[in-house]
């Protein structure tokens, strides 16, 4: 028998392939994205330190619907001015297992507008 295995499971084998090629330092900390049905949020980790330098979610910004790509371009916006303000300029970007399609790209685009490098 054919053993079925959910979305979920497949990115998340996706996610540890990207993670073995792609790991924040200091000076290039990774911006990781998660995407869920209702809400998107990104944060710029510091793998060496294991802490999170920045974060921002459409529920943070109190989005009425955090599952469009308006709402995902206003939280890569949010995110670049907040890790601007921090000093951090240079990321390496972490889609998460996910496409680079729809909300993940119009994130990442916001991003690259507001000011973030990669």
């Amino acid at each position: 028998m054919i053993e079925k295995t959910s979305k979920n499971v497949v990115r998340a084998r996706k996610h540890l392939r990207v993670r073995a090629k792609i790991s924040g330092t200091a000076e290039k900390p990774r911006l990781c994205v998660f995407r869920s049905n209702k809400h998107i949020e990104a944060q710029i980790i510091d793998d060496t330190k294991g802490a999170t330098l920045v974060s921002c979610s459409s529920v943070q910004l109190k989005l009425a619907n955090g599952s469009n790509c308006e709402a995902a371009a206003k939280v890569g916006a949010e995110l670049a001015k907040r890790a601007l303000a921090k000093g951090i300029e240079v990321v390496a970007f972490d889609r998460g297992g996910y496409l680079y399609h729809g909300r993940v790209a119009a994130l990442a685009d916001a991003a690259r507008e507001g000011g973030l490098k990669f």
